[in-house]
């Protein structure tokens, strides 16, 4: 898991290079919501041999369709961010710097990895 911050006003799209690091293992299929809906994220992971799954937006004029049975598969990520924003630490960002904020989402992101390894 790669996690990184950015200003609360920015969009997912300008977020994608900065965890979507050509350093990682190649994913096969990248599962994102409509805030990741542009052509940018859809030729890099092209180039990259990944199947986009991200829904259109509504103002885009070219459709493209979706995976459903995939994209469904999303509700898994959405529930884990869920379970690290029950750490209030997380939730409200009480820590002053990026650094410290990232350390404590990597200790709430193991003890989650734990919990699912003892079960």
């Amino acid at each position: 898991m790669r996690s990184g911050i950015t200003p609360g006003q920015t969009s997912d799209c300008l977020g994608f290079d900065l965890v979507m690091d050509d350093s990682l293992t190649e994913p096969s299929v990248l599962l994102a919501d409509r805030g990741y809906d542009s052509d940018k994220v859809r030729k890099t992971m092209e180039a990259r041999n990944v199947v986009p799954v991200i829904p259109m937006r509504k103002s885009r004029k070219l459709r493209a369709a979706v995976d459903r049975t995939l994209f469904r598969l999303r509700n898994l990520v959405e529930r884990c961010f869920n379970k690290l924003k029950n750490a209030r630490r997380v939730a409200t960002s009480y820590d002053k710097t990026a650094e410290s904020v990232l350390g404590f989402i990597d200790i709430a992101s193991i003890r989650l990895w734990l919990r699912h390894l003892s079960t």
